[in-house]
């Protein structure tokens, strides 16, 4: 039987208490390769400003989060695990972190998990933090699965603030809440902001693929600009910027080169069907309100006026 060694004076509870209670309040996480009657565990829920946090811990050999588990319970946030005692080896984006106590990892709840302990009960303080906002707010993705010292001054920081959560303030108005939730999101960006961006280029690309298709889909609304981008993807203004500033450009010009390339484009069939469609027309419907500013954009981007482009395409045709 695997060794048990006592890290929290909470009390005890059986194998499926202690799962259901942390189905019905964390999410889907399942103790594996031990038998229900040796387990041990306990949950303790904390107070965290208006964020949910848990102190627990078990001897399971192993915890897996799956793919079916993540489907069932629907959950968008990151878990900010704090090693507490014990060690444990996380496997998640094809990646393995070990983490030895007073270490940090940060798992990502919307892919699948699995956490091996070593020969004893591991204990963790978990921290829930909603996936959309802490993102909106760094500007990039924390990647699930990186750890970090706890040593740091960010990590120590971030510990004793959700440590001191639990001891609740009356002091504190209800909103207050919302700014000392910034705070975790500002220490959680100081661990675990990218040191380079080759690691992150696959998300990248297709994070900047599908605010691409968005552009594509919208650009002939005359109102759609980047704020509008940023909405509907799901990010903050700032990392949309980042983007295209990866990529030498900006997100402004992105949408008129589209409408641009539409308004070429439709020139080209115009001309093939033999049809005398207004220019204005044209670029009306490329989300252009005024022709001046669109012969002055189409000029920029081909070198020549939008008419001069037409009659070249009517005479070769």
């Amino acid at each position: 039987m695997r060794q048990f060694r006592e890290f929290s004076g909470e009390p005890r509870l059986p194998y499926d208490a202690w799962k259901d209670l942390l189905y019905s309040n964390y999410g889907r996480y399942n103790p594996e390769g031990i038998e229900p009657a040796a387990f041990v565990g306990w949950l303790r829920p904390l107070g965290a400003h208006g964020l949910t946090a848990v102190d627990l811990g078990c001897n399971a050999p192993r915890i897996e989060r799956t793919q079916q588990d993540i489907r069932l319970d629907g959950l968008e946030h990151y878990s900010l695990l704090f090693q507490m005692a014990g060690s444990t080896a996380f496997s998640q984006n094809d990646r393995v972190a070990q983490v030895a106590a007073n270490d940090v990892v940060l798992i990502d709840t919307a892919r699948p998990m699995t956490c091996f302990v070593d020969n004893c009960v591991a204990q963790w303080l978990i921290l829930n933090l909603p996936r959309r906002p802490l993102i909106s707010h760094l500007g990039f993705e924390p990647l699930g699965g990186t750890s970090r010292s706890g040593r740091t001054r960010a990590g120590r920081a971030l510990l004793d603030l959700v440590q001191r959560a639990d001891e609740g303030d009356e002091a504190l108005l209800p909103a207050s809440n919302s700014y000392i939730q910034l705070a975790f999101y500002d220490l959680v960006g100081a661990l675990f902001a990218p040191s380079d961006q080759g690691a992150h280029s696959d998300h990248s690309d297709k994070l900047f693929a599908r605010v691409h298709s968005l552009v594509v889909k919208h650009f002939a609304d005359p109102d759609f600009g980047p704020s509008d981008v940023a909405a509907k993807a799901g990010i903050s203004l700032r990392y949309v910027q980042k983007l295209f500033a990866d990529r030498g450009s900006s997100c402004s010009e992105h949408i008129y080169s589209q409408r641009l390339d539409h308004a070429a484009r439709s020139m080209r069939r115009r001309a093939l069907l033999g049809k005398h469609q207004p220019l204005s027309e044209i670029a009306y419907e490329c989300g252009f309100r005024d022709y001046t500013h669109f012969s002055r954009r189409f000029r920029r981007r081909f070198g020549c006026a939008p008419g001069t482009h037409a009659r070249e395409h009517d005479q070769c045709d």
